[in-house]
């Protein structure tokens, strides 16, 4: 009888430890997030660190983002021709292709590259000035570590997503045309005439508006964990 009450409390414990660690960590989020926005349009601004933000997020991203982005837009391709030669459904494959590219695969895509790259370079980079005081001699010097650091690279983000979508889009209909005309024997003019035809600027301003929320989202995540990590090479790793 004892065993199992004790049972049933450490149970109760455990669950209840972990939902105020929950509550905890998104009541530190959420003070994060409305600080970074309260200070969007406060002076001063760092157009430096911005402009490296931009270069690191949007430009070095792009090699990754590229081949990603046109490998999956080939095999989009192939295996909706798969699927449907067996319902006489294969001049579909090119609006397919473009539409599943720009509203969904693509901002996925690139999303999870730029998060895989980026948010864990933010996440590192910021926790390792953390476990060596940089950020404090930042608040000693007057300087806002949230102003500094944080808002010049949520910015970049959300503003760099978009045209980082725009350009896997481009390369993944790009990589659906090759597959098409050179292994699946579609005339070049014919799926581009496809392609075109039923493309709407809705799909398209929809893969970018996600693509904007997944930059912000991936900034504002990498950003706190670097700030909020624990000490030493430990708490870095794992931030």
């Amino acid at each position: 009888m004892t065993t199992g009450l004790n049972l049933i409390i450490s149970t109760f414990s455990a669950v209840g430890g972990l939902l105020l660690r929950i509550a905890e960590t998104t009541g530190r989020f959420s003070a994060f997030v409305a600080i970074t926005f309260s200070n969007l349009f406060r002076p001063p601004f760092y157009l430096g660190e911005f402009r490296s933000a931009v270069l690191s997020i949007g430009y070095f991203s792009l090699p990754v983002v590229g081949l990603t982005t046109l490998f999956a837009g080939g095999a989009l391709a192939l295996q909706i021709y798969a699927g449907g030669s067996r319902f006489a459904a294969e001049s579909a494959v090119p609006t397919i292709v473009a539409i599943g590219m720009v509203r969904e695969l693509g901002p996925v895509l690139c999303g999870l590259m730029v998060a895989g790259r980026t948010a864990s370079s933010i996440a590192a980079e910021l926790a390792t000035m953390k476990v060596t005081e940089q950020v404090d001699a930042l608040v000693t010097l007057s300087v806002d570590p949230n102003k500094y650091l944080v808002l010049p690279r949520v910015v970049a983000a959300t503003l760099v997503m978009p045209f980082l979508v725009g350009i896997g889009d481009v390369l993944g209909i790009l990589g659906g045309f090759l597959a098409g005309t050179s292994r699946l024997g579609f005339d070049p003019d014919t799926y581009l005439d496809q392609t075109v035809r039923f493309l709407e600027f809705a799909d398209v301003f929809s893969g970018l508006i996600k693509s904007a929320v997944f930059g912000l989202i991936i900034s504002l995540v990498g950003c706190y964990c670097g700030l909020h990590s624990g000490k030493g090479a430990k708490g870095v790793g794992r931030a």
